[in-house]
């Protein structure tokens, strides 16, 4: 079987990983909109084509950083493949194949909504891979969308009259 091409991510000190295939495109740090509804692990969002993408800081969300850290300019975006969702890491690593007898599944109850699937070595630890369908709870995710909706509807305000977002 082929090695699962995994994304190494740096998030508050902790290396972590995702399947390669989850993520669409790792971009740089832009500028995100942050309504004053945000707050916690929602760093703001992302406008994509006139799109708004909402931005968790997995730091925050894991409670590995107390706070969002907005001091780090080179901080990177991993916008998910479907492109609903970007998360915010410290740094997006390395691209590494991980042999499948190399990963260790972990049980679903070790971790918040099952968001760890496995772990695997690398170097001198154990590096958790993680679900990015899992990261968010169901209630985690219906609360998102409700503010994802405000943002469009905002955002959408600003249209020139006559034309219409897709």
């Amino acid at each position: 079987m082929a090695p699962l091409a995994t994304l190494l991510l740096d998030i508050a000190g902790t290396t972590c990983a995702l399947p390669r295939a989850e993520i669409r495109e790792i971009l740089p740090l832009p500028r995100l909109h942050a309504p004053p509804a945000a707050g916690g692990p929602l760093a703001g969002f992302l406008n994509l084509a006139g799109e708004p993408v909402p931005v968790i800081d997995l730091a925050v969300l894991f409670d590995l950083r107390p706070e969002p850290d907005g001091e780090d300019p080179y901080r990177h975006l991993l916008l998910a493949r479907q492109g609903s969702i970007a998360l915010l890491v410290d740094r997006a690593l390395d691209l590494v194949p991980i042999a499948e007898s190399d990963l260790r599944p972990i049980e679903p109850a070790r971790s918040l909504n099952g968001c760890v699937v496995g772990e695997f070595p690398h170097g001198d630890r154990l590096v958790h891979l993680l679900s990015l369908d899992r990261i968010l709870t169901l209630e985690e995710r219906a609360r998102l969308e409700a503010l994802t909706r405000q943002a469009k509807t905002r955002l959408a305000g600003f249209e020139p009259e006559g034309v219409r977002a897709g």
